[in-house]
């Protein structure tokens, strides 16, 4: 690890400040920043410590949604009273995701600015890896890509995104809240994050000096008949092979409102609105969910070793819509 500077912010203003130094990193719990520092991939000039900004409460919002400070660990957002009872799926999937002790020290905005996964980007021994070192080329994409995307990539990256949290927002259309030195803006999650197109290395639409500061979740209609699914090598803490956020909502007997996000499938989590469409109208059983799964992975785009994901995904949307549909009160 090469020497840096450490700094202890004490306002929002003033982390935002210290950030306009050149090559500096906010610095929260650090489970993932600290790793990749360790590594060689991340050597910030500057460490700015945001940790005490008393920017991790968690609170209701007028219209009934919750508002989830970006320090906020983890752990306090899986177990919160509001989160587990209005947003079951959001704490589902936070749970699935690392040990207790990582999660005890993971912040929601850290868990929303991790890197990807990928081992070409992982390890700086491989030369090749445009997210790391822009413009050395993608080892990936003609090696071995079993874990990598079949949707959302560019001849440039095909590494996905790690998150599960960010998976389950992308299903509750989640609004992130960011300060940077022009003042406070809100982002859809959906434009949060951006495909790798020509410059992989850039991973969010935020800029170095913006600090996200909260996460907005608006009313949801699905409650407790929502379900995140998990497939991974081992269910001890593995990163996703394929993960799916489901939701719907049922009136009369027809479902009138549904999300699918897929995770370990995309450079992105990926908002599926075709087969969230494929629902509307019908009854919540088997072939309306099949239906769905078939429109989730239209124009899926397999690599040499990875195609095994579109079967699995299709069995995973069947899975977690049936199990969703199921906790209908």
């Amino acid at each position: 690890m090469k020497p840096f500077d450490y700094q202890r912010a004490t306002t929002v203003p003033d982390a935002i400040s210290r950030a306009r130094e050149t090559g500096a990193k906010f610095f929260a719990g650090g489970t993932n920043l600290l790793d990749l520092m360790k590594s060689g991939v991340e050597q910030p000039q500057v460490l700015v410590d945001v940790g005490g900004l008393g920017i991790d409460t968690i609170t209701e919002t007028r219209d009934g949604g919750i508002r989830l400070g970006s320090g906020a660990t983890n752990s306090a957002v899986a177990n919160h009273r509001l989160v587990r009872t209005r947003y079951p799926l959001l704490s589902q999937a936070i749970l699935s995701g690392a040990t207790t002790q990582i999660r005890n020290m993971a912040t929601a905005g850290g868990n929303l600015m991790q890197r990807t996964r990928c081992p070409y980007f992982m390890n700086p021994g491989f030369a090749q890896c445009n997210k790391r070192i822009p413009g050395s080329g993608c080892g990936a994409r003609d090696g071995f890509n079993r874990e990598h995307a079949v949707f959302g990539t560019s001849s440039p990256c095909v590494a996905v995104h790690p998150s599960d949290m960010a998976v389950a927002l992308a299903a509750l259309d989640a609004v992130i809240h960011v300060c940077g030195p022009e003042g406070e803006r809100a982002i859809a999650i959906g434009d949060f994050y951006v495909p790798p197109g020509a410059h992989p290395d850039r991973d969010t639409s935020v800029s170095p000096d913006e600090l996200i500061v909260a996460v907005e979740l608006p009313p949801s209609p699905f409650g407790p008949n929502s379900w995140y699914l998990k497939v991974r090598d081992r269910h001890s803490y593995a990163f996703a092979l394929v993960s799916v956020a489901a939701a719907v909502h049922v009136e009369d007997g027809v479902i009138r409102s549904a999300a699918i996000a897929l995770g370990g499938v995309a450079s992105t989590p990926w908002r599926v609105p075709a087969a969230e469409a494929a629902l509307i109208g019908r009854a919540p059983e088997r072939q309306t969910f099949l239906a769905a799964a078939e429109a989730a992975l239209a124009g899926a785009s397999p690599l040499q070793h990875n195609g095994f994901k579109v079967p699995l995904a299709k069995n995973s949307v069947v899975r977690a819509l049936s199990e969703a549909a199921a906790r209908m009160s």
